[in-house]
């Protein structure tokens, strides 16, 4: 087992934070729905081949929680959100926990002086508490709801990680 000393001062506050992203697109989902008996439902559905990925970090402890909207998953984007982050936190020392993805451990990763990254085991997503954000926020909003603009479904995953608070409760 290996032993890291935080960099960190005294007067810091550690701050455990858990880190993923998830991608969100504009092609519709048709589900279930209710209806009048002896009917069809008629739902919209459209294939718009446009996504948007969603970084998010959460403490488990007190609910805290950052997000930003990118255009997609990349050394490029994690390093700012690593940036706005810290700036978010400044007064903090952030253990950041993720998963394995290519652009976490990217040589070109810029990691901010008051975070430090620990890697979670792969293929362990149910140790990572912000993974039922990602499911409620898809539950909630993307059966049977066709998004005319891209713009709409940006603020639409805005709305939702920013007031989804029954699953940030452990």
């Amino acid at each position: 087992m290996r032993l890291h000393i935080l960099p960190w001062d005294t007067d810091a506050n550690i701050r455990l934070m858990f880190m993923d992203e998830a991608g969100f697109g504009r092609i519709s989902e048709p589900s279930y729905c209710w209806c009048p008996l002896g009917t069809r439902p008629i739902v919209s559905r459209h294939m718009v081949r446009e996504y948007v990925y969603a970084y998010g970090a959460i403490d488990p402890i007190d609910g805290e929680r950052f997000f930003i909207i990118a255009p997609k998953c990349s050394t490029q984007w994690t390093n700012e959100f690593l940036r706005l982050l810290s700036e978010q936190y400044t007064d903090d020392y952030i253990l950041l926990c993720c998963d394995n993805a290519g652009w976490h451990k990217s040589k070109t990763l810029i990691i901010p002086d008051n975070i430090y990254i620990h890697y979670l085991p792969t293929y362990t997503p149910e140790m990572n508490p912000i993974e039922p954000l990602w499911k409620e926020v898809r539950k909630d909003g993307f059966k049977n709801t066709l998004f005319n603009t891209f713009a709409l479904l940006c603020f639409y995953i805005a709305i939702k990680t920013a007031s989804s608070t029954e699953t940030m409760q452990y």
